[in-house]
């Protein structure tokens, strides 16, 4: 290829994939706007009002509580950001789909929908039935939903942000994880509460241990699967519909968070049965996840072959170097290992950051040479020979 068609190439690629782009929550002439405002906040101010009645007489659990699943968001935050190396959402749309996930989706929609639902069962088969089924054949219709709605919302407000399948599965595990916290946080504090307040933080405690343990296969998994499929559904412009497959991943979802909440009545009174159940539903869990990332994310791989591939053709990049960046992890890993020796082997690492940060570069100028660009570039070429940072390379102010 010419090195205007590789050039044309890039620029697709960064307008596909909406790479670079920024993020503005507060659009007053999009109503998708007020939709997730009032839902958030109405949400919110629940939520606080929740906390707020039950703090006097529950503090120590709340705070242990609210303290635990801090740090257990902020791990799982980091996570999911690091496995989004390709065309990376803005920190704005992913705080905004994590607010949504923990209060519109949680309190303002599905803490009234579980209720009608399960009361809806309860008429038609039994209060006993509602009681054992009630809460896995309600919650993984009206939670996802809820989250999935999130996403629509999220479609509506930033278009040219949320392109594939996997910005849906990125944005999915945020939805999930505010859910997830913001739950968990309430969870810890009925727990607290269950003794009338006595050993409130052990109570709370036992809870806590078990939301963590079991947490990485929970609503986080559930909604990036969830809203995986939504995108396939619904298609989008990098993305083409596919029906079929989306209708599975959404299926999917529901049928792991269903069995997740419906486990109490499979395993009755024998604890190796609870331990080996809990176990086996985790690890499918897991499984199916690594997968649907493994099919969502080659898209993004393109994309950054296409952003890269005119640095390769001009030198900045090697070969090498760019196929690593656009490799899975097993690539990853074996081009820093290829270094003679540990200093070698982590300026290959910091080599392969730089390329991602020059990808970076490219598409916020869209393809154009400026100082950034060209300081992104420079710091390839002075990572790779190991080269200190000197005044001549420090970025240009913007």
């Amino acid at each position: 290829m010419t090195t205007t068609d590789l050039d044309r190439a890039r620029f697709l690629a960064i307008e596909q994939s909406g790479w670079g782009r920024s993020f503005t929550l507060y659009q007053p002439r999009n109503l998708a706007f007020w939709v997730y405002a009032l839902l958030t906040t109405s949400g919110a101010l629940l939520f606080a009002s929740r906390i707020g009645q039950s703090y006097g007489a529950y503090s120590r659990a709340i705070l242990v509580t609210a303290a635990v699943f801090a740090v257990y968001g902020a791990v799982f935050w980091w996570f999911t950001q690091h496995i989004d190396r390709y065309a990376r959402q803005p920190t704005k749309i992913l705080v905004a789909a994590f607010c949504w996930g923990g209060f519109a989706a949680t309190w303002a929609m599905a803490s009234y929908a579980n209720t009608a639902l399960i009361s809806i069962y309860g008429k038609l088969f039994g209060h006993a039935w509602a009681q054992d089924w009630g809460a896995g054949l309600a919650a993984p219709f009206t939670e996802e939903t809820a989250k999935g709605f999130g996403l629509l919302l999220l479609i509506a407000l930033a278009p040219r942000l949320v392109r594939t399948a996997f910005d849906g599965f990125i944005l999915g595990a945020f939805l999930g994880l505010g859910f997830e916290i913001v739950e968990d946080i309430a969870y810890g504090m009925n727990a607290g509460a269950a003794q009338f307040g006595a050993n409130q933080v052990e109570a709370s405690l036992s809870t806590v241990v078990l939301r963590v343990a079991t947490g990485a296969t929970g609503h986080l998994l559930y909604t990036a699967l969830f809203c995986a499929g939504l995108v396939y559904l619904l298609g989008r412009p990098a993305e083409p519909r596919r029906i079929g497959r989306g209708l599975l991943l959404i299926g999917t979802a529901m049928l792991l968070h269903g069995l997740w909440d419906s486990m109490a009545n499979f395993i009755g009174d024998s604890n190796a049965a609870a331990f080996g159940l809990i176990a086996g539903v985790m690890a499918v869990a897991l499984a199916i996840a690594v997968r649907v990332f493994a099919l969502t994310v080659p898209r993004e791989r393109e994309f950054l072959a296409d952003i890269l591939a005119p640095e390769v053709a001009s030198g900045v990049i090697r070969s090498e170097e760019a196929l690593a960046a656009c490799g899975n992890g097993r690539t990853r890993r074996a081009f820093r290992r290829a270094g003679t020796d540990r200093a070698a082997r982590r300026r290959r690492a910091h080599v392969l950051d730089a390329v991602h940060d020059l990808a970076d570069a490219l598409a916020a100028e869209r393809g154009v040479q400026t100082p950034r660009v060209e300081f992104a570039r420079a710091e390839v070429a002075r990572l790779r020979d190991g080269r200190p940072p000197t005044e001549a390379l420090l970025p240009v102010p913007r």
